[in-house]
């Protein structure tokens, strides 16, 4: 099937607002909807679950589905439920799902499922279900998973095939890729542009000093968190280092305090500006923090022209971002309008338009540069909407095919600035990403992403062998603490405006909030410079080979090692050591820049017994 020049490799049709329903999960004694649920539940709920900043195990789909289906295996006895039973089941659910009243009872069987299997407290479940629980029929309703595909999902290989996450393949250009061009170094005194980076900002409107910050929810540190037992502390006065978000008086501190930082030409901001409190969210409250933190950056930045993207969290139900071609109350034109409402004053109109359709958009901020931002949630592992076509959603990455095909022909560089680094996405759409990349390495010149809230960076490297760096993606750390971080934000030093720049990375600051002394009775909030990446690593540029070499220096050397882990964590790493598998797995992920690529750390694990270090690769469970 072709679709916006898009090759998939099923052979029956993979979207379209027609399509059939998505059967997902299930329990034969009370209905298989549940399923569909908990595809959201685990990413949504199990994800929040503290475990402090370091790298965990990855978490894609087919773990999630694993884990999930052999927890309602064991709970519901679905050993038993033969093949044609499964299929006959999930066809009646079809039918039974087209009348409104059992949406309801689908939503009062996944609330008891959740209390059951214990993946959030009680009144989470209850408000996270009821909020998922449309949103997730409708998704349902409109996937091609057939009973077969759902049954095999369930029961195994004998009874279907699941296959929803197929490979697809954009459509390149028949251009010739020009031989590569390594940017040369600007000659002394040739202008440099400082750009500030603003990403996972996570305003949470009730934040509240005092309470507990080690409350059942999900979230802490608010109303309705509770008082800590007498002997710990409660919630400090600028933010804590625990599962909390941040209170608008930090984010006006990190705004009011930037003049040391500064001037900036421009500044990039990756978005995520809603607290983590997602199972009790409504569409009002996210314009509410969109409206009040566009109001707060345009109050204390003036004139400095502003290019956003958009996170995650803007959306609710959270990573819900249909494609397009769903209309009505269901899709997301209530956020991608009220931004382009928010933003306008620093996009142009031909932005605004894309933006409204489907939330990215392309424009030139100077001359020779293209700046292109990216809705990285069509390539996200947790948007359930894509469970109806994950083939290239919005036609977006073709799109951005067209944007840099036409800056390689004007000769200008690009930025690509987005949310979710692409190292961490679907494989088929991070693997695209990655051969675009790679055939435009002369033209994109700086990609810039957040999501992590850790300090890191992906490597890209040639198709062909897989061991020439061609590009570097900077995945900058959050404003917020979540979780037991320092509050931070990033400035990139870069190649400036003036003929024949190469618009490059040249360095980057880190400055961040220590809440340790801003909490302290009488202090007043300070925000310093933590480390200048070239100055503090030796890094001979800011181009891909110096972070290609950083990673390998590092693999040796325990002590530039330890520095890296305490700078990831904007200087408050977890008390845990890094050990060896630990270590191994975080120098893996700087060099993973596309998703389920063991042969990208080929290199890097000398230990044969270490050799699936990459499935180890960090996802914090804070995104």
């Amino acid at each position: 099937m072709s679709r916006h020049g898009v090759t998939a490799s099923r052979s029956h049709p993979r979207s379209g607002p027609e399509q059939g329903s998505n059967r997902s999960w299930g329990v034969p004694s009370l209905g298989l909807l549940w399923m569909a649920l908990a595809l959201a539940l685990p990413d949504s709920l199990v994800l929040w679950t503290p475990a402090g900043a370091h790298p965990l195990p990855a978490q894609g789909h087919p773990a999630i589905f694993s884990r999930t289906v052999l927890q309602l295996q064991n709970t519901f006895g679905l050993w038993n439920l033969s093949c044609p039973a499964c299929k006959g089941l999930f066809t009646a659910i079809d039918f039974g799902l087209q009348k409104e009243p059992n949406v309801a009872r689908v939503g009062s069987l996944a609330i008891k499922l959740c209390k059951l299997l214990k993946i959030a407290p009680p009144t989470v479940c209850q408000s996270a279900v009821q909020l998922f629980e449309d949103d997730m029929v409708e998704v349902w309703r409109r996937s091609v998973l057939s009973p077969s595909e759902a049954c095999g999902l369930l029961l195994g290989s004998t009874c279907g095939r699941w296959d929803i996450f197929s490979s697809w393949n954009v459509s390149l250009p028949a251009v010739p890729k020009p031989s590569p061009q390594p940017p040369k170094p600007p000659a002394p005194g040739a202008p440099v542009s400082r750009i500030l980076f603003l990403t996972d900002l996570h305003w949470d409107r009730d934040y509240l000093e005092g309470t507990d910050p080690d409350c059942e929810d999900p979230l802490c540190c608010r109303r309705g968190s509770g008082l800590p037992p007498p002997s710990r502390p409660g919630a400090g006065y600028w933010g804590e280092y625990s599962k909390c978000d941040l209170p608008l008086r930090t984010l006006e501190s990190l705004l009011s305090g930037l003049g040391p930082a500064g001037p900036f030409d421009m500044v990039y901001w990756t978005g995520d500006i809603p607290a983590h409190n997602v199972w009790h969210q409504s569409r009002q409250d996210q314009l509410r923090a969109l409206n009040t933190v566009t109001a707060l950056v345009k109050k204390y930045l003036g004139p400095v022209p502003v290019y956003p993207a958009v996170g995650n969290h803007e959306s609710t139900p959270v990573n819900g971002f249909p494609p397009p071609f769903i209309e009505g109350n269901h899709s997301s034109r209530w956020l991608y309008e009220a931004m382009a409402q928010a933003w306008e004053p620093w996009l142009p109109a031909e932005a605004l338009h894309t933006l409204r359709i489907g939330g990215f958009y392309a424009l030139s901020p100077r001359p020779g540069l293209r700046l292109i931002s990216l809705n990285m949630n069509f390539c996200s592992r947790e948007n359930f909407w894509l469970l109806i076509n994950s083939t290239d959603p919005a036609g977006q990455l073709q799109w951005l095919v067209g944007e840099l095909q036409a800056a390689e022909d004007r000769g200008d560089k690009v930025h690509i600035i987005g949310h979710i680094p692409p190292g961490h996405c679907l494989k088929s759409w991070s693997w695209n990403y990655y051969r675009i990349v790679a055939r435009y390495e002369n033209t994109v010149a700086g990609q810039f992403f957040g999501h992590t809230h850790v300090d890191e960076f992906e490597v890209f490297y040639d198709e062909e062998t897989l061991s020439r760096p061609v590009s570097v993606a900077f995945l900058a750390p959050s404003a917020t603490t979540y979780i037991s971080l320092n509050p931070g934000y990033r400035v990139y030093q870069i190649d400036g405006n003036y003929s024949g720049s190469s618009h490059v990375v040249l360095d980057h600051e880190t400055y961040i909030l220590n809440l340790t002394q801003a909490n302290e009775p009488g202090a007043t909030p300070h925000w310093h410079l933590l480390y200048r990446a070239r100055e503090t690593y030796g890094l001979p540029n800011a181009l891909p080979a110096a972070w290609h070499d950083l990673v390998y220096r590092m693999r040796g050397d325990t002590r530039l090692f330890q520095t890296f882990w305490f700078l990831y964590h904007k200087g408050h790493p977890p008390s845990e050591p890094c050990g060896t598998p630990c270590r191994l797995a975080t120098l893996c992920a700087q060099l993973s820049a596309r998703s389920d690529s063991p042969a990208l750390c080929r290199h890097l694990v000398p230990d044969p017994s270490l050799s699936d270090v990459q499935s180890l690769r960090p996802r914090p469970p804070f995104c």
